[in-house]
């Protein structure tokens, strides 16, 4: 019987401890996944901010500028993707709405995002865009993918429509979490005015008819759990100008934003207590599980091993022999 149980502890040791591998470099990259009907918002403000009033074409001082950002997962769109792209996709409908101290909208950005489910690899398809441009992005945009490494990444500037390095700059704690903090710096570039302007009546045709150009510079900051690649918190030096034409008289520049973005501190918690939630999910897979069934596999041989050394200890009676009976003699 004890050779018996020491078998089968042995078969139970080799399960798990195959198990262990397999499930970190096979089962992991295959589970870890966005879902396609994945939606958020977050909030950001941009406290004591200048502000371009269009009526006087005059830049002032404001309170706050509030920016909402949504993302929300198009299922339709990513199953109809994935049947050509031969992978999980997610497409990510995007809108980026500004809104001023007043309530009333500065800008509206739309975008769509499509990318690989598992890597975070944008994917080119029909539809790719921001503000209505076809685009065709490379590197990242929102999200880091899963296990983040300590490098630089290449990151897509949506309102540029470039993509440029986001540096890794360290390892810090973000409130109880580890995280990568990631930076890039945008520097004045000309850009295109929103499809959607502030004034009704006023179109970027008309704008450009003016001569009159829209510049753009930031500093983008990310904190970033290397987990599950998620940014817990965000921020960006935000500046846009106007440039040059008679809509602008006889100056040569106008500040038409500028602004510390940050995230509203409701939403910083909100987004923490997630990611944390998140984390332990892959920790899960990366960590807990794999090494907790090596552990098993290597308990479960030992036992083995310690029973089929108890079935064969010195010391116990040799199993009795069955002989032929010796013939008799006369």
């Amino acid at each position: 019987m004890r050779r018996k149980a020491g078998l089968v502890l042995l078969a139970l040791a080799v399960f798990f401890a195959a198990l262990s591998p397999l499930l970190r470099w096979y089962a992991f990259p295959r589970l870890a996944k966005i879902p396609a009907n994945q939606y958020q918002d977050m909030v950001l403000e941009a406290k004591d901010a200048t502000l371009l009033d269009y009526g006087t074409m005059e830049a002032r001082k404001v309170s706050k500028v509030t920016i909402v950002q949504t993302l929300k997962g198009n299922v339709e769109a990513s199953e109809k993707i994935e049947k050509t792209a031969g992978k999980d996709v997610v497409v990510w409908d995007g809108l980026s709405y500004v809104v001023g101290p007043d309530g009333k909208m500065v800008s509206k950005i739309p975008e769509r995002y499509i990318f690989d489910a598992h890597s975070q690899e944008p994917v080119h398809a029909t539809g790719e865009m921001v503000d209505g441009d076809p685009v065709k992005r490379q590197g990242i945009e929102f999200k880091w993918p899963f296990l983040t490494e300590k490098r630089d990444y290449e990151y897509f500037d949506a309102q540029a429509r470039i993509t440029a390095p986001i540096h890794y700059k360290g390892t810090q704690n973000f409130r109880g979490v580890e995280v990568y903090y990631f930076e890039q710096t945008i520097p004045w570039t000309k850009v295109r005015f929103p499809r959607t302007m502030p004034v009704e009546g006023i179109t970027p045709e008309s704008v450009a008819k003016t001569g009159t150009t829209r510049w753009y510079t930031t500093v983008r900051k990310f904190w970033v759990e290397p987990l599950t690649g998620a940014p817990v918190y965000g921020e960006e030096i935000h500046k846009e100008e106007l440039r040059g034409g008679t809509l602008l008289g006889d100056r040569a520049k106008v500040t038409a934003f500028a602004g510390h973005v940050k995230m509203r501190e409701d939403y910083i918690v909100s987004t923490v207590d997630l990611v944390k939630s998140n984390r332990t999910l892959v920790l899960l897979l990366t960590s807990y599980l794999p090494w907790g069934f090596l552990a098993l596999g290597l308990l479960l041989l030992a036992l083995s091993l310690y029973l089929e050394a108890r079935s064969r200890r010195p010391g116990d009676p040799e199993p009795t022999k069955d002989t032929e009976p010796e013939p008799v003699s006369a």
